[in-house]
């Protein structure tokens, strides 16, 4: 049988990201297993990845790092604790780079063992300039990738399995 213990769900606190979090709680409950969440920052947010192709920021080498990743990480405990049902195994992770790079690294480094993310649909230029995270990891993950669309609607089950669960 195939079972997933580790669940990585990058979010970047957008309505979107947040629809893959229903799926990742129900795995998380079905396989007793612990979600990941990850939180990038992205230090060009605006340049696409021809701009800065291979760009990392090292917390140490920047002082104004490490005040950006206690200020992410406050603002993803708060994100969060609105959000997860009590009774989940979580952690939460911060990284600071390429988002997609990032989560690919994260995974590797956590032995994550399936992918929950949710696509923004962007299309155009849009998608030209700004590329497609949800697809760079799924063409590049080592790990079974789940994708949920960002414009899927929230089922009346799925808002009543958060309800019941937050409680």
């Amino acid at each position: 049988m195939i079972g997933f213990k580790r669940i990585l769900c990058p979010t970047d606190y957008s309505e979107a990201s947040i629809k893959a979090f229903p799926y990742a709680f129900d795995l998380a409950r079905r396989f007793n297993a612990e979600i990941y969440f990850v939180h990038v920052i992205d230090c060009f947010p605006l340049a696409p990845d021809f701009l800065a192709p291979d760009f990392t920021l090292e917390a140490k080498s920047l002082g104004f790092a490490s005040d950006l990743l206690g200020d992410a990480e406050r603002n993803l405990d708060r994100f969060l604790s609105e959000r997860v049902p009590a009774g989940l195994k979580f952690h939460k992770i911060v990284g600071l780079g390429k988002a997609a790079e990032e989560i690919l690294r994260i995974a590797e480094e956590n032995k994550i063992q399936v992918i929950i993310i949710a696509t923004h649909g962007r299309t155009g230029w849009r998608h030209l300039v700004f590329g497609s995270v949800a697809e760079k990891v799924v063409r590049r993950a080592n790990v079974p990738v789940l994708t949920v669309s960002g414009k899927t609607e929230v089922t009346e089950k799925e808002t009543e399995f958060a309800e019941y669960h937050a409680q």
